[in-house]
């Protein structure tokens, strides 16, 4: 019966996403261990916690904490207290006495991502020059980062979790990745995800690029590189990749402390709108089930006014690359 029992629970854990079930844990112990809350807890606890700290912690903190909350008590068998009607109530009052303005990373512009992987080519050319090893894998590495993460929208979460298995690249012709789940994904049935070589800024060549000076033929696409050129067998973690990128931009002489790595996500969707793509076809491609979450990453058109066609000298159409990426 335990082995049954031991089974359950290793499912049961696996249908909550491993940043989830870390974020849960530190809320449930906020409210237990720092407010001194017990659980199962009731609606007015619920209440005085969250009025406690509602000039304290962010909105968007306090929700989570909620989400919490919620989620022990629906597994467990108790009467969800976070969903009372006093509780909903008492966030509105937080929203109206505490208004905060929406913070979101600035995008980063093709432009600027065309510097980014002119310098770090600039880079792997010097350092193979010098024999700098590590350089050359940090550079290559890099490159390939910026360029799937930009031309495929993905999430920071979803960088790391690509893996050689999952990935299957063709020179000149496209590269396509497999996630067996994401934060879109609620049910975990995966996706893949398709985009096609470019002329220029090419994410395959970036990845053959990266997987060939590397010698990967599994395990996670993105690692980590020490000093002495040695690769980490695991995988960069999501949160890792804010310092990464911020050290990469800087390297290149951008305004690293202005993004994050929602920067190259939010980058790309702009990129697309400006560039004729309509609401639906970026969702699909991107992977957003909600409209004002797309609009969200969506800045206004004009900042990237023709530098597609810049980079791509006319010869490769837009509708090309929506097409080519389905």
């Amino acid at each position: 019966m335990s082995e049954r029992i031991n089974k359950a629970d290793r499912y049961l854990e696996a249908s909550v996403r491993q940043n989830t079930s870390k974020s849960y844990a530190a809320a449930l112990a906020h409210f237990e261990v720092t407010w001194g809350g017990f659980l199962p807890t009731t609606t007015e606890s619920v209440v005085r916690y969250l009025a406690e700290y509602a000039d304290q912690l962010a909105l968007s903190t306090l929700k989570q904490r909620l989400a919490a909350l919620a989620n022990w008590h629906q597994s467990n068998g108790f009467p969800d207290p976070t969903k009372a009607p006093k509780v909903r109530q008492l966030l509105r009052g937080i929203r109206a006495v505490h208004p905060v303005q929406q913070k979101q990373a600035a995008p980063l512009p093709l432009l600027q991502l065309e510097k980014a992987v002119a310098h770090l080519e600039l880079e792997v050319a010097q350092a193979r020059g010098e024999g700098n090893m590590a350089a050359v894998l940090k550079a290559t590495r890099d490159i390939a980062l910026l360029t799937i993460g930009f031309w495929r929208g993905f999430r920071g979460d979803e960088l790391s979790r690509l893996t050689v298995e999952n990935t299957h690249a063709e020179r000149y012709v496209g590269i396509r990745f497999y996630l067996g789940s994401s934060k879109g994904d609620r049910q975990n049935v995966g996706r893949e995800y398709r985009t096609p070589s470019l002329s220029k800024l090419c994410p395959v060549e970036a990845y053959l690029n990266w997987i060939e000076v590397a010698g990967l033929t599994r395990g996670s696409v993105f690692r980590g590189i020490d000093r002495w050129g040695n690769i980490s067998d695991r995988p960069l973690a999501a949160h890792s990749l804010i310092p990464l990128l911020r050290d990469t931009l800087a390297r290149c002489g951008l305004p690293a402390h202005l993004y994050s790595a929602h920067s190259i996500r939010r980058g790309f969707a702009t990129w697309a709108a400006s560039s004729g793509w309509d609401i639906k076809t970026l969702m699909d491609y991107v992977g957003w089930s909600d409209m004002k979450s797309a609009l969200r990453y969506v800045e206004p058109a004009q900042q990237f006014g023709g530098l597609i066609r810049k980079l791509e000298g006319g010869d490769q159409k837009i509708h090309s690359f929506k097409d080519a990426s389905r």
